[in-house]
This record gives C-alpha cells, sequence and structure tokens, in this order.
C-alpha cells in the first residue's frame, strides 16, 4: 500500500534483528520490492502503487545508509572472501543509465521508468533533461551500465537520438540502448536507429514493458539471443515496411499542392473583426483556481497507466471500472490534495503571454504588421512560414493545406488577424520538485510534474476562450461547457509548432521573437523545447472555416522553398524537417 507513516521506526526494528544493515536491504526490502515488481508485472498491481512502494523502499534506505556506510569496507571484504560480489554494484540486477537527450527538457516518463526499474533492483542514474551525446557516453563508461536509455517529447530529439546512437557505434559500445517518449515510435526506432548500431536498439512504449525488456537483455540463458533475434527479425520487417510504403507513397510537386489550395471566399465569409486588444498582452502570476474548470483529467490517468474499458474509459467514467476504479479514486484524492495546496499556498505559479497583430497571407507565408491601415515590407514586424501538404489523395477534388490558406491574402486588399500566445504552470515547480526529491518522495515529484502539465494545458485552454470571448472578442455570446470545449466545438483553432497542421518547431522561434514571451519567463532551448516543461504554446486562427489537419510527409522541392523562405540553409531545413521527409536525407 505503499504506507510511509512509520517506515522510519520499522526500519530500525528490522535492523536491530538482523546482523547486517545491509541484510534488511537484501531481505525482507528486497523481497517486498519483488512482490511489487511481480504483482506490477503481471498487471495485479498499478503504477501509483510501485511508486508509494517505492518511496518507503528509498525511505527505509535512507535510515540504514549511515550504519552501512560505517561498515560498509568490512562488509566488502566479507562479502569479497565469500565470493559473492566485487562491488557494491554486484549487488543489483544490472545497472541502467537513462536520460532525456539533448534539447529536451521533458522527463516524467523517464522518470516513472527509472522508479519502476528501481523497484525491480536495477541501479539506475538518472542523468536528468538535455543530455548531450558525450555526457550519456561518459555516463555508461563511469557507471559500467549494462543498458542506456533515451528520452525524449518533441520531434527535435528524434535527431538527437540518431547522433547518440551513432556515437554509441563510433565509440565501440556494445551495450543495448533503450527508446522511449512520446515523439518516438517502433517504426521510427527500426528505420533510423537500429540499422546505426551494431548491438539491441528497442522501443520501449511505457514503463510497464520497461522491466520485461530489460530483465530479456539481461538474460544470461539463450533466451536472451532468441529474444534479441526476434526483435531484430520484427525490425527488418518493419523496415521493408517502411521502404515499400516510400515507393508505392505519391506526391504532388508543391507548385501542384499550391494551385490545390483550400479556397474561402474572404468577401462572403469574411475574417473575424478587428481584436479588440491589439499587441502584447502579458498574464503575470494567472490565478490557478481559474484554471482549474478548464482541466482535462484524461491525460493524468494515461500518465499514471491507469486505463478503464469501454464503457468505463475516460475521467470521469475511470472511476466506475472494476479492475482500474479503485485506485483510480485513490490517485484523484492525492491529486485533489496536492493541487488545493499548490493553489492556496501558491507553491507554483502561472504565467503566460497573448498577442494580436495584423496579417495577411503572401502563398503560403503569413506576414504581421505593426500597422493595420498600412500593410507593407515597412510595417511587417514578422512572418510565419507555414507547410503544405503534398502526398496525393485519391480524390482528385481534394484540396492540399496550410494553414496560410485560412488567413485572407494580402492581394485581397482585405483586413486578416492572427493571435499568438505561450503559457506557463511550471515557474516554481523545479525547485519544488528538488525539495520533494530530497526527501526521498518520487511519489509527490511524479504528482506535481503531472498537475504541472494539467495546469499548462487547462491554462491554453482558458487563455483561448478569454481571447475568443474579450480580448479579440469574436465570440463574446460563445456558452461552452467543459466538454464542448474538449470536442472544439468553439470557431477557429490552435495549432502549435512541432504538431501536425505545422511539425517545424524552428517556427517558435519566430513566435518567439515577436511577442517576447521570454519576459514572462518562458523560454526556448536550443532544440526549440519550451521552458519550464509545463509550457504550451500555440497560433490563433479565427476563421470558423479554419479546421486542424496533418501535413504529412512533404518532399525535397518543398524543403527548398522552405528553407529560401526562411533565410535558412537547405541541409538546416532538412534536419528540422527529417521526421516528415518524404525521401531519404543524409544525418551528418
Amino acid at each position: 500500500k505503499g504506507i510511509d507513516q512509520y517506515v522510519e521506526l520499522d526500519t530500525e526494528e528490522a535492523r536491530l534483528l538482523y546482523a547486517k544493515p545491509l541484510h534488511v536491504i537484501e531481505g525482507p526490502l528486497m523481497d517486498g520490492m519483488n512482490i511489487v515488481g511481480d504483482l506490477f508485472g503481471a498487471g495485479k498491481m498499478f503504477l501509483p502503487q510501485v511508486i508509494k512502494s517505492a518511496r518507503v523502499m528509498k525511505k527505509a534506505v535512507s535510515v540504514l545508509i549511515p550504519f552501512m556506510e560505517a561498515e560498509k569496507e568490512k562488509a566488502m571484504k566479507e562479502a569479497m572472501a565469500r565470493g559473492e560480489v566485487a562491488s557494491p554494484e554486484d549487488m543489483y540486477n544490472g545497472t541502467f543509465v537513462i536520460a532525456t537527450v539533448k534539447g529536451d527538457v521533458h522527463d516524467i516518463g523517464k522518470n516513472i521508468v527509472a522508479v519502476v526499474l528501481g523497484c525491480n533492483n536495477y541501479r539506475v542514474i538518472d542523468l536528468g533533461v538535455m543530455c548531450s551525446a558525450d555526457k550519456i557516453l561518459e555516463a555508461c563508461i563511469q557507471h559500467k551500465a549494462n543498458i542506456v536509455g533515451l528520452s525524449g517529447l518533441i520531434t527535435p530529439s528524434l535527431d538527437e537520438m540518431i547522433d547518440v546512437v551513432s556515437k554509441l557505434q563510433k565509440n565501440g559500445f556494445s551495450i543495448p540502448c533503450l527508446i522511449g517518449g512520446a515523439t518516438t515510435s517502433k517504426m521510427h526506432t527500426a528505420v533510423k536507429l537500429a540499422p546505426r548500431y551494431k548491438s539491441p536498439v528497442i522501443h520501449v512504449l511505457d514503463a510497464s514493458r520497461s522491466v520485461t525488456v530489460v530483465s530479456s537483455l539481461l538474460d544470461k540463458s539463450t533466451a536472451r539471443d532468441d529474444y534479441i533475434q526476434d526483435i531484430a527479425d520484427e525490425y527488418e520487417q518493419l523496415r521493408e515496411e517502411h521502404y515499400a510504403g516510400q515507393e508505392e507513397r505519391k506526391s504532388l510537386t508543391i507548385d501542384a499542392a499550391r494551385q490545390k489550395h483550400f479556397r474561402i471566399d474572404f468577401v462572403k465569409n469574411p475574417p473575424a473583426p478587428k481584436p479588440r486588444v491589439l499587441g502584447v498582452t502579458k498574464l503575470v502570476d494567472y490565478p490557478l483556481e481559474k484554471l482549474v474548470p478548464y482541466i482535462d483529467w484524461n491525460p493524468f490517468f494515461q500518465t499514471w497507466q491507469l486505463r478503464g474499458k469501454y464503457p468505463n474509459r475516460g475521467y470521469p467514467k475511470i472511476f466506475n471500472d472494476a479492475t482500474v476504479g479503485e485506485e483510480a479514486k485513490k490517485l484523484f484524492h492525492d491529486a485533489q490534495e496536492m493541487m488545493n495546496d499548490i493553489i492556496k499556498n501558491k507553491r507554483i505559479h502561472a504565467n503566460g503571454i497573448l498577442a494580436m497583430y495584423p496579417c495577411n497571407s503572401v502563398g503560403d507565408d503569413i506576414e504581421l504588421y505593426s500597422d493595420d491601415d498600412h500593410r507593407s515590407d515597412a510595417t511587417c514586424i514578422g512572418k510565419l512560414h507555414t507547410l503544405r501538404q503534398q502526398v496525393e489523395k485519391d480524390d482528385e477534388d481534394a484540396v492540399y493545406y496550410a494553414m496560410s490558406d485560412f488567413i485572407a491574402p494580402k492581394s485581397t486588399g482585405i483586413k486578416d488577424y492572427i493571435g499568438m500566445f505561450a503559457v506557463t504552470s511550471g515557474l516554481g515547480v523545479e525547485e519544488l520538485i528538488k525539495q520533494y526529491k530530497a526527501e526521498l518522495d518520487d511519489y509527490k515529484v511524479i504528482m506535481l510534474e503531472a498537475l504541472a502539465d494539467r495546469f499548462a494545458e487547462a491554462f491554453a485552454e482558458a487563455i483561448h476562450a478569454e481571447c475568443r470571448k474579450d480580448y479579440w472578442g469574436f465570440a463574446v455570446d460563445e456558452s461552452l461547457d467543459y466538454e464542448d470545449l474538449l470536442k472544439i466545438k468553439y470557431d477557429g483553432i490552435r495549432p502549435a509548432p512541432g504538431y501536425p497542421s505545422q511539425p517545424d518547431h524552428t517556427e517558435k522561434g519566430a513566435m518567439w521573437k515577436i511577442m517576447n514571451a521570454d519576459e514572462v519567463d518562458i523560454r526556448l532551448s536550443e532544440s526549440f523545447a519550451m521552458m519550464p516543461a509545463a509550457s504550451v504554446s500555440g497560433l490563433i486562427f479565427a476563421h470558423r472555416e479554419s479546421t486542424y489537419f496533418a501535413v504529412g510527409k512533404i518532399n525535397k522541392d518543398q524543403v527548398e522553398s522552405y528553407a529560401q523562405r526562411k533565410g535558412m540553409e537547405f541541409p538546416v531545413a532538412e534536419k528540422w524537417l527529417r521526421p516528415i521527409l518524404a525521401y531519404e536525407a543524409d544525418h551528418d
């Protein structure tokens, strides 16, 4: 149950019963964690319970450490004399180095994997976030890693993973490499990563699978070779499917796709009216209590790997699920307690920035102006560059979208407008995490990260609603409930760089330059990840005919055009767009 109320007293009692403090760890503590690991692996125990159990384990070990340090040298000599261990590390099932790659700041999934593996007697070396390839390789050498794990959430992290795997091969490593995170996939791992490294590179879908994969890779029997061969065969098949799909896929030239762009009659269906507030509005220390009604709890339960079965999928139906319902209720109760404490005591803070400008489209780009009445090169304060669908569609009359289609062309003389925003609820989170880690409370660490993410997404929903009804005012009479917001029943869209309608993260750089989001303490990493991690940004299109779409794969002719329009070297543009390229590009 993970109850830690009396852990210090219980641990001290156990210490007095055993000849050595180490025996308490090797005996009852590891016995307990082995049971936890087995139950979790069998689906009879859930992630929140595992994290709580790990908290008890850590706190118990912290009680024993001072006594262990005093006996360490003596115990090691005795153990070596018995031929049991050569070093303290040999008491573990293996050493696992894990890191979020360079430029990426998201680590909640990585943290969960670290705790789950720790519960199964693996020594976990967590390097944190924004780790360079060199740092990861050095840690593998220093800690004599048996396996290395790479994590990433944003698409530029995929390229960083290629860099790490390539350097593992170049430097003669032979340890397996595990890949995980929201942006990763089995297909990408099979096609882009596995061929670059002679040892296994394996995609792991979530934390619950990590123990099985790690134990299989460290198995000393012939079962290990069979497992690795099965993965290799599966990935070879995926590569064949990938390249066969590329041969079958047909695309339009970018010029032909532009001829079939989505057409809005801006005379009959004019753009939204001029915003009430043009320019920048800063929302500093935004009240967290105002965000609570906008929270979507479904991703929260997904973070904790609690999933109800039909008809009890999703919040709040998950509470009725026969298998996970009770644990979901306990988790939600803990979340409410922490959330109320955060709000009452202002433990974290939320800042946001909203900006609205006159604009018009010019081809596939959107020009923003400082002067509503004089829209020219002289008043252009920046451009947003969009990408257009190119993969051929079955319907000959199909349109090929780019986000610029939703903005009135400059040539029409019709005035149009666009909004952009960045919000964070991560201010103060890092300091609070340090406190919880010092208290050996992984449960609170992961709970805080999960809640901060929920607040950030809620902030994006709230600022969009306020924009529609107040700051812009194109939907003053809007009256939508929580379910309506989730179903996007409002006019307009809020796409974000890095997502299907605009897969290029570098466009965040243009947004930041225009609205100066740094002034509200929201920054960008070298890979354009937002910092703090619990941050969200996006563009606001108001036209009721604007819609979400996926750009899909694009060809070299569009990359060349895009690079030229952005003033970017072609290889650089190709690097940032690599995940959506319809052709193979060199990786240097």
